[in-house]
């Protein structure tokens, strides 16, 4: 009589740990633990080439191994990085781009005003999203009719005349 407990038991233990998954799509994190895009390789490390005049060591300020991503991006992208500086003037061949591109005010807190909205959205429609029996995409569910159905927009383009030669098969 023991042993069927005891398949019983294995049986709901094994079921009760099937349901632990919640997909990769989960919207809630999963603790307060490190960000992995914060950690960011240094440069490396490089001889100079007289080490009679070497710079004035910077207390607090920057080393030359230090990373700097954004100044690293705009030179790999073809720009200077005198670019990056706030006060520096903005290059004559990209005075009408910027003009355009603010021409309805930039706001210093996009981020986080999208951000909030989007909690509030999210809060809104995944009101009831937390009662369910089985587990479920979230993120599918709380922006469902966001979505775009790429096979539609194919049609309509087609319909209108437009090649779409990679466009995505029908399933």
């Amino acid at each position: 009589m023991r042993t069927p407990h005891a398949i019983i038991v294995l049986t709901l233990a094994a079921a009760v740990a099937a349901c632990s998954k919640s997909g990769l799509r989960d919207l809630q994190p999963p603790g307060p633990g490190p960000d992995e895009f914060s950690v960011l390789p240094v440069k490396p490390l490089t001889q100079p080439q007289d080490y009679a005049f070497l710079p004035a060591p910077t207390p607090g300020g920057a080393n030359l191994t230090d990373p700097t991503p954004k100044a690293d991006a705009v030179v790999a992208l073809g720009g200077s990085e005198s670019a990056l500086n706030p006060n520096a003037a903005i290059p004559a061949g990209d005075a009408a781009l910027v003009t355009a591109s603010s021409r309805y005010g930039v706001p210093a807190n996009t981020r986080q005003l999208v951000r909030q909205e989007d909690d509030e959205f999210r809060k809104r429609r995944g009101r009831w999203t937390g009662l369910r029996l089985f587990p479920v995409d979230r993120y599918a569910q709380v922006y469902e009719r966001q979505a775009i159905d790429p096979h539609a927009q194919t049609r309509a383009a087609r319909q209108r005349g437009i090649e779409t030669p990679s466009s995505p098969p029908d399933e």
